[in-house]
């Protein structure tokens, strides 16, 4: 046999393989590293809140943020979210919280709030359609449970 079966067309093989895999492996992680457009999955009491380290327990009132570096933050309750969001500004990717009545999430620009009586952590909101008779906008909500904690300027 000759230098080039016995040597070179091994080696040459060898770096063909490597390069498809590699380039494979390449774009599995550029791909992978894309944000998500929507929630991320639950684990029901197993995941903690990111504000109070509470299990977020009670879907009714669950909300996440997801930052620009794909880090995903649930909460057990929306005035846990502002608190986090005002306390500690992260660059934020996106904000979900979770329907007060229904399964299904409301994206931050399409929510509003319904006053209740009893939440996770006491913050007296929870997740509704924008339009909902009696409900409160975002920033009213948030504003309401920066002033009940003493945080913001409490109008």
């Amino acid at each position: 046999m000759s230098t080039f079966t016995d040597r070179l067309l091994p080696l040459a093989l060898l770096s063909t393989v490597v390069l498809v895999v590699g380039g494979a492996v390449t774009w599995s992680v550029v791909a992978s590293g894309t944000l998500p457009d929507g929630p991320a999955e639950v684990v029901w009491d197993k995941a903690a809140c990111a504000a109070c380290g509470m299990h977020v327990g009670e879907p009714p009132f669950a909300a996440q943020l997801i930052d620009t570096s794909g880090r995903l933050h649930t909460f057990d309750d929306p005035g846990c979210l502002f608190l986090y969001v005002e306390e500690h500004r992260p660059p934020v990717h996106g904000i979900w919280f979770r329907h007060h009545r229904e399964d299904r999430w409301l994206a931050a620009d399409r929510v509003a709030f319904a006053l209740v009586d009893k939440t996770p952590m006491g913050f007296g909101i929870a997740a509704v359609d924008v339009g909902t008779p009696g409900a409160v906008d975002h920033d009213e909500a948030r504003r309401r449970c920066l002033a009940r904690t003493g945080h913001g300027d409490g109008r």
